[in-house]
């Protein structure tokens, strides 16, 4: 998909860069999340105080209420995993996020970003089983009986590599498909009244999809932890 018109792509462009800019622009875009990221974390973390400021009361009540949300479902043995699992949720809703300010590019609407995200997701889940279970970790592929070992183990295998299709294009479908209409609203209707509605749905969905996969990761790992049965 092209954009009429792209912000980082053009800045690039002065320092001889606006060939892969403008060829990769959901990497470039990637380089300003974590930039921005890098920089609310200093910000919110340099003057940590026993009475918080406003900067350190917002990431705070963010943190712990993802923490929080997180034990509930996986228990107290799964806090352990939650710097990953919260360094997704906010890598991804803010990628969703920036692609609502006009000449930005939202990199989860990239396929690219959305499969590296859930292979991140799903290849820890089995070093967590591996790490729990040892080589019985096994045990959670081949089913309670020895001799439905040939039809449970493919059945099993099916299952874990559809998890990555599953986290990876659920999530760059409703980007990119959020992307679409924007941009068709932006050059039928102008750029400022008629979009608004598809911007302000676009939050609730930028949030949703993140939490989405946030949960779901949560819960594979949540299930790598279990005894098999």
């Amino acid at each position: 998909m092209d954009h009429p018109f792209l912000f980082l792509p053009k800045i690039f462009e002065w320092f001889g860069l606006g060939h892969f800019a403008n060829a990769y622009p959901h990497v470039v875009y990637s380089w300003l999340v974590l930039a921005l990221l890098i920089v609310l974390a200093f910000v919110g973390t340099r003057s940590i105080a026993l009475v918080p400021g406003k900067a350190q009361n917002f990431f705070e009540v963010v943190v712990s209420g993802m923490e929080d949300f997180m034990v509930g479902v996986a228990g107290e043995e799964g806090r352990w995993f939650f710097p990953l699992v919260g360094t997704l949720f906010l890598y991804i809703v803010t990628c969703n996020l920036i692609g609502l300010i006009p000449g930005f590019f939202p990199p989860t609407a990239s396929i690219n970003t959305t499969l590296s995200c859930a292979l991140v997701s799903v290849v820890f889940t089995h070093v967590i089983g591996v790490m729990y279970h040892g080589v019985k970790y096994i045990k959670h592929f081949l089913g309670p009986i020895w001799w439905m070992i040939p039809i449970i183990f493919p059945i099993e295998v099916i299952g874990h590599l559809a998890r990555i299709m599953s986290l990876s294009f659920r999530l760059f479908g409703n980007m990119m498909g959020h992307e679409l209409v924007l941009m068709i609203l932006f050059m039928l209707a102008g750029a400022f009244f008629a979009p608004l509605p598809i911007m302000a749905m676009g939050i609730f969905v930028s949030f949703v999809q993140a939490f989405v996969f946030f949960l779901l990761s949560i819960m594979y790992f949540s299930g790598a932890m279990e005894h098999a049965h």
